[in-house]
């Protein structure tokens, strides 16, 4: 098979290397793209790790294969079509463009209200906790993440504007896209260029093994959602800084992704920091109350031993002064 593309990295001597879009062909005929099934496998491993880490978290394996049943569509839907809306210069001159996914498309930010709507949906029918099932699936999504990246190296997109550092990626693709796409100025198609799906993956596989621990160890609702939130939009709000091909705000010229990553940053930090005062408050509160608590049961223990050693003493009382029993003649002392 001809490869789509010839990849170089130069600073780590890596040259020529064939990269085909296509993972294999069924019965020779249809083709399975590199692109879809790393998602698909992406979403199965998540879904395993989910169902096994169910119980641990007051879930059922049923609970999580539901939740994904729902989450799977819609976040497909939801992914292409805010990119359809944030380029429909594009696909407006060709209403059949929207449903050709096999050239990328999908917008990760659209995915992720998808999957938060599905998850709205299952805790309304199922009477879960939408908070709890929000910090359970958190973990997830930069697994997930990390996985897909891999699929914008197979189609070469994605990448960042010129760089002289070792890990530098070149190809035939970077070189057509920077000549052409007219938006992009001031760079080189003869350089290489940041690969910054990798940045991604490295990032998120780093965000995961973190969520882990956050999660186990959470303390207080929605920390492991303000985690992912906060951590994802620092690392998003560099790489989008970087990309050559940013969906942006009409002729603005504003990038979507770094917006949106700004805001989640700056709302997971200001909710963090305000649950996380909450919560201390509540601690310390708890511990006051505990104290109260354990005063009071000393001095009711101290008054009933008290009352007990008066009743001991009134009941000696009681039988010395109590008379003897007129019917019964006393004991003849001995002769």
């Amino acid at each position: 098979m001809q490869p789509d593309f010839l990849v170089d990295f130069p600073g780590l001597g890596i040259h020529d290397l064939p990269i085909n879009r296509v993972a294999f062909e069924l019965f020779g005929r249809w083709p399975v793209y590199w692109y879809g099934l790393l998602i698909a496998f992406a979403l199965v491993l998540c879904l395993l790790l989910a169902m096994r880490h169910s119980p641990k978290f007051s879930l059922t394996p049923d609970d999580i294969m539901d939740t994904f049943i729902v989450i799977i569509p819609l976040m497909i839907v939801m992914a292409r079509l805010f990119y359809v809306v944030f380029e429909w210069a594009y696909f407006s001159q060709d209403l059949r463009r929207i449903f050709s996914t096999r050239d990328g498309g999908l917008a990760f930010y659209g995915g992720v209200i998808g999957g938060v709507i599905a998850i709205i949906i299952i805790t309304r029918v199922k009477k879960i906790s939408l908070i709890r099932l929000l910090d359970f699936f958190a973990v997830y999504v930069p697994l997930g993440q990390a996985i897909g990246r891999w699929g914008n190296f197979f189609n070469q997109e994605a990448f960042g504007t010129n760089t002289t550092l070792p890990w530098g990626m070149y190809s035939n693709q970077t070189d057509y896209y920077l000549q052409y796409v007219t938006r992009v100025t001031g760079l080189n198609p003869d350089l290489p260029v940041h690969p910054t799906f990798f940045y991604e993956f490295a990032a998120n596989l780093l965000i995961f093994f973190w969520l882990l621990r956050v999660r186990k160890k959470s303390t207080f609702p929605l920390q492991t959602t303000l985690w992912y939130l906060l951590l994802y939009g620092v690392v998003r709000y560099f790489v989008e800084s970087i990309r050559t091909d940013p969906l942006v705000i009409g002729d603005t010229g504003i990038r979507i992704s770094m917006l949106l990553s700004a805001l989640m940053v700056i709302v997971s930090v200001v909710f963090l920091f305000v649950l996380k005062r909450r919560q201390q408050r509540l601690e310390l509160t708890r511990a006051l109350a505990g104290d109260d608590v354990g005063e009071a049961d000393n001095e009711t223990e101290e008054a009933a031993d008290g009352d007990a050693e008066d009743a001991s003493a009134d009941f000696v009382a009681i039988e010395d002064d109590q008379p003897s029993d007129p019917e019964k003649p006393d004991k003849p002392a001995a002769p």
